[in-house]
């Protein structure tokens, strides 16, 4: 049976009545509309025919009074009728309503302080400048594709349209039938309109937070999903996976999430009376003999495991668990009739959790993949069973009473106890039930241009964690430098999965491809688990106060237009910046490039530590070429990032697991100068969010202002459940893009610690190695000579683009001698080389300067 709490009212955080303050009309006032200043830029309205409203919660929405649910002020508005029309006016809008059924003409509103000639928007507007929201799904899109709204608009306002959702009710029957969920998802008693308006200006933060109030904020996840993720579409029997586990392990790169595609069950062998083995639950015990075995192996391996689902064709004679599924519905297990799919029926969707996923989830099934492909139809109107299933699966995923085998002697076999789903998204409110499948990828490098940008405004209707097939997944080419940069915009999106079918030349392994990108791949993978400790910190920050890790630069920068234009650039957290490569190299230059823009400040590479100086008070634009092995990752002048140590390979297990995700007991921190920085690291004890302590460590720098001043950083005690973090950690602090400097390193204030330090020229970085540490105790480096900024070398970046570049020895030396002579005036220059008309009948020389090269010189030549 399932645990009906999961799916209470108290547990979704409901608070879906008006707060009467803020409503007017409705059905105490005789009215046939309703409008609710639910905030003084969000506003509700509704036109009932019968007067009746809906004050349940919606699929969408589940809070509307703001002021009983988070104690919000009330908003300040002021209401006058005038000649039938009444005028509302709050400090961000004014709306006029004639008090009619809603038309262009009688439903207006002007959003206050936009430089916009279209911030009115009256009834039915289509919302052309709107900054888009996401879709449903990536299958078969090559490419771009539409998406659907956001809450934020460049006109200052956006519509959200509930009209069309169902209700959800408590309620302990459903069509005759018993209830054991407690609350179930009904059609409205009667069509109404029901629609929200955020005229939030080019507050878009603001309007995004407010958007969170209203449906629900973003859970928060398991620290597992943060690593990499292997998924593929292949017949894996349990030896192969073993030994691919085995063969990750030994080359050093971390999975800690294994996605096992449908051949988990019987799929060729069910027989055609059946129909096809699309769905199924049964394990195919020709490829796990033993699937608790196999299950148990895989976390004892670091990995928690997802299976994939299809569940459109329901419960039929061949499976298994045919019997046990037929009586609990009411059907004679003799007859051999099959169990519907049917999402309408609670007393199916009972036997659909307790008969079928439940024993499996205690055998060690982690979570699901609900891969639902068959449209947006079910018996009951309007109810999409994606929807549906996204909302059952990921609250009954909560359940605590989950039982597997020698789970107390091996405590790797525990169920995790944080709810999670992975599907696609199924509309407003879906970030409610992370996290969100995008669907088969087209493996072009147009599929790779667009990822960016689909993650970035995601963000825009509150959906942060997008899980994308990595490398593509079906169809295109095989492109080995596609493969490499896909795998590093992996590494810099919310969750990093890589995904391929089942094709013998599809394989996503990174020994499937040749050294310079299996080195390049084999880092980024080792990266994405290293960023881990930072990761996990923006997911508290995106569940509590709600902050997508992946957000559009014009959140940051609304009134600058370079933030709207770079669409595949993103803020990544709250100290990096990436603007991933997303088309091929130039053969010249053999390096790729990515259009940058740069806020006004001082940024850093955040791997080669060379600085970039954006004077300019709309910031600056800028090419960024690396080579395969670099990607254009920025980090702002006192930026702060914790990383944790890797393991080389996986040989060492009985100390550092490769796999491992428990809060580390060795950390990396990376250290940005040019301004004073401070980042609060979290980590918790892993509990359900209900009941989960937080434990935080402050990292400060203070950079010092001036010539002879010395600079510190300073990590503070451990704050909050000491317990759930290690007694003692290993340091060592990266200060990246510095100049070398003598140091002290100090505990409590006063005793001092013999620490070792390191530079790195090659990096700019200087190193300090903090020996193991009382997590109780504070630590404080001093640089006696202050963190200065490292002169960026470029004379040897120079030399580096003309040596790799594919052209004439006699125009690298004369492009050589130009630069050393006028440094950054010789670019005018550079185009003077090309010079194809030699005198001698041999053509020796002959110079040809390729354009693409003396853009990478660009760059090198004008970073400060």
């Amino acid at each position: 049976m399932v645990d009906k709490s999961l799916f209470s009212f108290d547990t979704l955080g409901t608070v879906p009545g008006m707060n009467p303050s803020v409503t007017l009309g409705g059905e105490a006032d005789g009215k046939r509309w309703r409008i609710g200043i639910i905030t003084e830029s969000l506003i509700r309205f509704e036109w009932s025919d019968s007067g009746k409203f809906i004050d349940v919660p919606t699929q969408t929405a589940f809070v509307r009074d703001f002021q009983s649910a988070y104690g919000d002020t009330l908003p300040q508005f002021t209401a006058i009728e005038r000649d039938g029309w009444l005028e509302i006016d709050t400090p961000h809008l004014h709306i006029s309503y004639n008090q009619q059924p809603f038309t262009k003409e009688g439903l207006y509103v002007t959003v206050k302080g936009v430089k916009s000639t279209d911030n009115t928007w009256h009834y039915g507007d289509e919302q052309t400048r709107n900054l888009g929201g996401t879709a449903r799904t990536l299958d078969t899109v090559d490419g771009r594709t539409p998406v659907g709204p956001g809450v934020i608009n460049t006109d200052g306002w956006a519509v959200i349209d509930d009209s069309q959702s169902n209700i959800i009710i408590e309620t302990d029957t459903v069509n005759g039938h018993n209830n054991p969920f407690g609350t179930w998802v009904t059609p409205k008693p009667e069509p109404t309109e029901d629609f929200y308006l955020f005229g939030y200006g080019h507050r878009y933060r603001e309007a995004v937070h407010d958007f969170y109030k209203l449906t629900g904020p973003t859970p928060l996840l398991p620290r597992y999903v943060l690593g990499n993720w292997w998924s593929r579409y292949h017949r894996y029997t349990e030896t192969e996976y073993q030994e691919l586990v085995t063969r990750f392990e030994k080359e050093g790169i971390p999975f800690t999430t294994a996605v096992i595609d449908m051949d988990w069950h019987l799929v060729d062998a069910v027989d055609p009376k059946y129909g096809s083995g699309w769905t199924g639950y049964t394990w195919n015990k020709d490829f796990f003999p033993d699937p608790q075995r196999f299950l148990h192996w895989l976390h004892d391996h670091g990995m928690k495991t997802t299976l994939n689902v299809h569940p459109r064709d329901g419960v039929r004679a061949f499976e298994e668990l045919y019997p046990e599924v037929a009586e609990a519905v009411g059907i004679d297990p003799k007859t051999g009739e099959a169990v519907q799919f049917d999402l309408t029926d609670p007393t199916f969707m009972n036997a659909y959790f307790d008969r079928l996923h439940h024993p499996m989830e205690d055998e060690g099934v982690d979570f699901w993949w609900i891969d639902w492909q068959q449209g947006g139809v079910t018996r009951q109107r309007g109810l999409d069973p994606l929807w549906m299933l996204n909302h059952l699966h990921y609250l009954d995923s909560a359940r605590t009473d989950a039982v597997r085998e020698d789970e107390d002697a091996d405590p790797a076999q525990k169920a995790d106890p944080r709810p999670l789903t992975f599907s696609r998204y199924a509309g407003p409110g879906s970030h409610r039930y992370p996290i969100g499948f995008s669907g088969d990828t087209i493996v072009t490098w147009e599929s790779l241009q667009f990822q960016p940008e689909f993650t970035a405004t995601a963000s825009n209707i509150g959906y942060g964690w997008w899980s994308h097939d990595i490398g593509g997944h079906m169809f295109g080419y095989r492109d080995e430098e596609l493969e490499a940069r896909w795998y590093q915009l992996g590494t810099f999106s919310p969750i990093n999965r890589l995904h391929s079918t089942d094709s013998p030349f599809n394989g996503k392994e990174p020994w499937n491809f040749h050294t310079e990108v299996r080195n390049a791949m084999t880092a980024t993978l080792r990266l994405r688990h290293a960023l881990i400790p930072y990761l996990y910190t923006m997911n508290w920050r995106a569940a509590e106060e709600g902050e997508p890790i992946v957000q559009p630069l014009y959140w940051d920068y609304p009134e600058i237009n370079d933030a709207y234009k770079l669409v595949e650039e993103f803020t990544f957290g709250t100290e990096l910046l990436v603007a991933p490569i997303v088309s091929p190299a130039d053969r010249d230059v053999q390096m790729a490039k990515a259009d940058v823009w740069l806020p006004q400040g001082t940024w850093f590479d955040f791997f080669t530590g060379r600085h970039y100086v954006s004077r300019p008070a709309n910031g600056r634009r800028l090419e960024a070429w690396r080579g395969l092995d670099g990607m254009p990752v920025f980090a702002k002048a006192g930026a702060i990032v914790p990383l944790q140590e890797v393991p080389e390979n996986g040989d060492n297990a009985d100390v550092t697991p490769l796999n491992d995700v428990a809060n580390p007991a060795a950390l990396r921190v990376l250290v940005f100068p040019g301004a004073n920085g401070g980042f609060t690291m979290i980590e918790d004890d892993g509990a359900a969010a209900s009941a989960v302590r937080k434990a935080t460590t402050r990292f400060t720098l203070h950079n010092g202002s001036g010539a002879g001043q010395t600079s510190t950083f300073t990590i503070d005690a451990v704050d909050g459940a000491a317990d759930a973090v290690p007694g003692e950690r290993a340091w060592t602090v990266v200060f990246r893009g510095v100049k070398d400097s003598a140091v002290a390193v100090s505990v409590d204030g006063s005793a001092a610690v013999e620490a070792r330090t390191e530079y790195d020229p090659q990096t700019l970085s200087l190193t300090v190695s903090v020996p193991s540490t009382s997590t109780a105790e504070s630590i404080t480096i001093t640089l006696t000579d202050g963190l200065t900024i490292a002169d960026n070398p470029t004379a040897d970046d120079v030399f580096a683009v003309l040596r790799d570049a594919q052209m004439r020895y006699l125009t690298k030396e004369k492009a050589k001698a130009l630069i050393d002579d006028l440094g950054v005036a010789a670019l005018p220059g550079l185009a003077t080389l090309e010079d194809m008309r030699g005198a001698d009948d041999r053509r020796f020389g002959e110079s040809h300067m390729p354009q693409s090269v003396i853009q990478a010189l660009t760059e090198v030549l004008t970073r400060d």
